[in-house]
C-alpha cells in the first residue's frame, strides 16, 4: 500500500498509519496485547520481533505459547517451502503425515498413540469431548474455574472465568469445580495442611451437581489464561483417580503446556499421570495453525467418532499442517529445545523471584520451564491485583525498552520461544527490573 505524504501524515510513522488504516476495515475483538501495543510488525527473526521503523522486541510472548522453535527458524522454513512445491491441501496420505503420526506416537505417554489434526484450540477441544462421549455413552462434562479451553459455542461453558458471559444459553451438562490454585485458594486455606479439600470438593460438586452421566473430566496441566498457574503435585493424580472412580475419561489440555513448554515434554509428564485423551496444539506447529488429539485404539473406536468423516477437519490434517508440525517436533528434539526450556526456564525464575525480594508489588513468581506466572498486586498480605490501569501502564513501559511481554494483566505471563539463550533472557531481566524500578519510583500502585 502507498500512503502520500499528506499534510495529516507529516510526523506520523508508517506503523502509525498501516494500524489505523487496518483499523478501518478489521471488525473489533482483537487480542488486547495488539491494541494496546499498536505493534506493525515488518519481519521477525529467532527470539525478535521488528517493527515497520526497524525497531527490535525481544520477544517473551511467542503468540501465547505457539512460536516454540523461534521465528523464521530456518528449517521450519525450508520444509514449508519445499512442501508448498508438492501439494497444499487435501486429506490423503502424505509422507511427511505419517512421520509426525509416528512420531507424536512414540513421545505421548502410555498407550496414546492414534492422532486426529485439527486447526484450532477449541476445534480440537470439542473434538476430543466428542470422543469421550461416543466411548462411554454419557454426556456431561467436569472443567475447572481459571480454565480456558477455547471460544466456540460447544466450549464456551467449560470457561471458568466471566468470559463466558452474555453470549447466551451455554451448552448444557457442563459442570466446573475449582481449580487447585494456592496462590488464591477459593477456601482459604494453605497447602499442604489443606488436605487436597479441593479434590474432596470435586467430588462433591460430581455428587450434587450432575446428573449421574459424567463423560470426562477435563484440566489444563497448568492453567494458562489464568496466570499460568501450577497445581500441587497430587491433583493430576487425585483427578485421574476421580475420574475413574466415575468410570469417565480424564482429558488432558496439552495446548500450551505441550512439546517442551514446561521443561518436560508434556505437562502430564511431571507427575507421571497418563491421560485418557490429550488435546495438543500451539507449539507443536511452530506458528502454522495445527492442533490435535491423541488417545488409544479402544477409545478412538468409540462410534460416532470413529465412522468415515466423523471425526475429521478440512485443514487440520492437511499437507502443509503436518509438515510444519513435523518440522516444529523435529527441531525440538534435535537442538534438546525440552532441556533448554528448563534450564533456561530456571535462570529466569531465579531472576524474578529476586525482584520478589525487591519490589513489593510482586506477590508470587512461579514457573515450570518457559511457562512462569507473575502475581502483581497492591498488597501482599490481601493479594489485591494491580489495578488494570497500572498493569497497561507497566506493559508500555516494558515496550519502550524493547521487551515485549504479556504484563497487561496482573496476571503476567511469561512464555518466549523455547530457543531463548540464556544472554537473552539476562536482557529482559534487566529490562524487566528497570521497569520494576520505575513503577516504585513514580506510580503509586497501592
Amino acid at each position: 500500500m502507498h500512503y502520500q505524504d499528506t499534510p495529516e501524515n507529516v510526523g506520523r510513522t508508517l506503523s502509525t498509519r498501516l494500524y489505523e488504516e487496518e483499523r478501518r476495515y478489521m471488525a473489533p475483538g482483537l487480542q488486547e496485547v495488539s491494541q494496546l501495543s499498536r505493534l506493525v510488525i515488518k519481519k521477525a527473526r529467532g527470539c525478535r520481533l521488528f517493527d515497520m521503523e526497524g525497531k527490535s522486541y525481544l520477544d517473551f510472548m511467542a503468540g501465547v505459547g505457539v512460536c516454540s522453535i523461534g521465528h523464521a527458524h530456518p528449517g521450519y522454513v525450508a520444509a514449508i517451502g519445499e512442501q508448498l512445491g508438492k501439494v497444499t491441501v487435501g486429506s490423503f496420505t502424505t509422507e511427511n503425515r505419517v512421520a509426525l503420526l509416528s512420531l507424536i506416537a512414540s513421545l505421548t505417554p502410555g498407550a496414546l498413540n492414534r492422532t486426529q489434526l485439527y486447526s484450532g484450540g477449541a476445534e480440537a477441544v470439542e473434538a476430543a469431548i466428542r470422543l469421550a462421549k461416543s466411548y462411554n455413552k454419557k454426556f456431561e462434562v467436569l472443567s475447572f474455574w481459571g480454565g480456558f479451553h477455547g471460544k466456540t459455542g460447544g466450549v464456551l461453558g467449560l470457561i471458568g472465568d466471566r468470559f463466558k458471559k452474555h453470549w447466551g444459553i451455554l451448552h448444557p451438562g457442563l459442570h466446573l469445580a475449582p481449580y487447585a490454585d494456592c496462590y488464591r485458594c477459593p477456601f482459604d486455606m494453605a497447602y499442604p495442611g489443606c488436605g487436597m479439600f479441593c479434590l474432596d470438593f470435586v467430588r462433591k460438586i460430581i455428587e450434587n451437581n450432575t446428573a449421574g452421566s459424567l463423560s470426562a473430566i477435563i484440566v489444563e496441566t497448568i492453567q494458562g489464561t489464568a496466570g499460568n498457574i501450577i497445581p500441587p503435585p497430587e491433583f493430576l493424580p487425585g483427578l485421574a483417580e476421580i475420574a475413574r472412580e466415575n468410570d469417565a475419561l480424564l482429558i488432558a489440555d496439552e495446548m500450551i503446556t505441550g512439546f517442551g513448554r514446561t521443561g518436560m515434554m508434556f505437562g502430564s509428564n511431571h507427575t507421571g499421570i497418563i491421560p485418557d485423551i490429550m488435546t495438543i496444539g500451539k507449539g507443536m506447529g511452530g506458528g502454522f495453525p495445527v492442533s490435535g488429539l491423541v488417545s488409544t485404539d479402544n477409545i478412538t473406536a468409540g462410534e460416532p467418532f470413529s465412522r468415515p468423516s466423523s471425526s475429521s477437519s478440512s485443514y487440520g490434517s492437511n499437507p502443509l499442517a503436518s509438515t510444519a508440525a513435523l518440522a516444529t517436533i523435529r527441531t525440538i528434539l534435535d537442538e534438546s529445545l525440552v532441556e533448554n526450556s528448563r534450564l533456561v526456564g530456571d535462570y529466569l525464575l531465579e531472576g524474578l523471584r529476586g525482584f520478589q525480594k525487591k519490589y513489593e508489588f510482586i506477590g508470587e513468581v512461579r514457573g515450570s520451564g518457559l511457562l512462569i506466572g507473575i502475581e502483581l498486586v497492591k498488597d501482599r498480605k490481601t493479594k489485591e491485583p494491580l489495578d488494570k490501569a497500572v498493569t497497561r501502564r507497566i506493559f508500555l513501559e516494558t515496550l519502550n525498552r524493547g521487551l515485549l511481554c504479556m504484563n497487561y494483566k496482573a496476571n503476567f505471563r511469561i512464555n518466549p520461544p523455547l530457543v531463548l539463550s540464556r544472554e537473552e533472557a539476562e536482557e529482559g531481566l534487566a529490562i524487566l527490573d528497570d521497569v520494576f524500578a520505575y513503577v516504585d519510583r513514580n506510580i503509586s500502585y497501592k
